[in-house]
């Protein structure tokens, strides 16, 4: 999520879901009534822009929304305004530091969309399910990187080098458990000395670092074991129980064409001009790996 006041397409507050009283941020945009018309928040552009440069991606002069659809309950649209085939940025890496020296993750792309709302499911006698709709419409950043971590250790080094990243930018206080950002991670696995990657699952919202590496762990030995069964692997989309240690089918995974994307006939092209990017670009602090490496050549830390 991204640290602003309002919400990506609307004037309404963001909050915090876990406290604030259910569906007291809301409004006809966001809440998908008919004829609303949304607007783009600049400064959810101006954050992700810090992200996309920190990153060394190349930003797009021109990216386009689009509409992801797909039904589910704290989805009041019946879509996701997302980008797809234009994203505001592509092409970057981030260094992370390992135990066997330098990693470079390369980040495939990062682009804007809105967040859904909250459901809470309920038992006690009378099975249920709560929605709230306070964090429908926030801003989300979504950074997809390519499958270039093998191992539990670089997939950390990846994860806690991008929380402090976004942290140091000031456009994410890190805040794991409130879900201000949450990890969702691809999972396959091939023979050794092929190239060419097995069936993915992915594993989503995890919201700690424990829960991500743990969840990442107990799904390639349950893929390694079901490909020295002789079974396949089944593309799908998995929760991860913390309590119970393992993963679980959430639902079958979805390819792009499943969800019908099409541009956004309300918004027009995102267009971020030169002088934009140089203004951000003059604006970004000192990057947490930078300034450790000031410290250990300055200092003989």
């Amino acid at each position: 999520e991204l640290l602003t006041r309002s919400k990506m397409f609307c004037s309404c507050a963001v909050v915090n879901s876990t406290t604030a009283a259910p569906n007291t941020a809301v409004c006809p945009v966001c809440a998908g009534m008919p004829g609303v018309l949304p607007v783009v928040n600049r400064q959810a552009v101006e954050y992700a822009l810090r992200v996309a440069l920190a990153l060394e991606c190349e930003v797009a002069h021109t990216s386009l929304f689009a509409r992801k659809n797909y039904f589910y309950p704290d989805l009041p649209k019946g879509y996701q305004i997302s980008q797809y085939e234009y994203p505001l940025a592509e092409r970057g890496r981030l260094v992370v530091d390992t135990s066997e020296g330098e990693r470079v993750i390369r980040i495939r792309r990062a682009h804007l969309e809105e967040d859904t709302g909250k459901l809470t499911h309920l038992n006690d006698g009378q099975p249920r399910s709560l929605v709230d709709l306070n964090r429908a419409g926030v801003p989300l950043l979504e950074i997809v990187t390519e499958p270039d971590m093998h191992s539990l250790e670089e997939v950390r080094a990846y994860a806690t080098s991008l929380r402090a990243l976004l942290r140091a930018l000031g456009v994410n206080s890190g805040d794991m458990e409130k879900g201000v950002i949450r990890f969702e991670a691809n999972v396959s696995i091939r023979p050794q000395g092929s190239q060419e990657l097995g069936t993915r699952v992915e594993i989503k919202n995890l919201n700690s670092f424990r829960a991500m590496e743990r969840a990442t762990a107990y799904e390639l030995e349950r893929q390694a074991a079901l490909l020295d069964q002789g079974k396949a692997v089944a593309q799908e989309t998995l929760g991860w129980s913390e309590s119970e240690g393992r993963t679980y089918s959430q639902r079958s995974k979805e390819e792009a064409h499943d969800y019908r994307y099409f541009p956004e006939p309300d918004l027009p092209p995102l267009v971020v001009e030169a002088a934009w990017v140089e203004q951000v670009a003059a604006g970004l602090p000192e990057l947490p790996r930078a300034r450790q490496q000031r410290f250990i050549q300055t200092y003989q830390l």
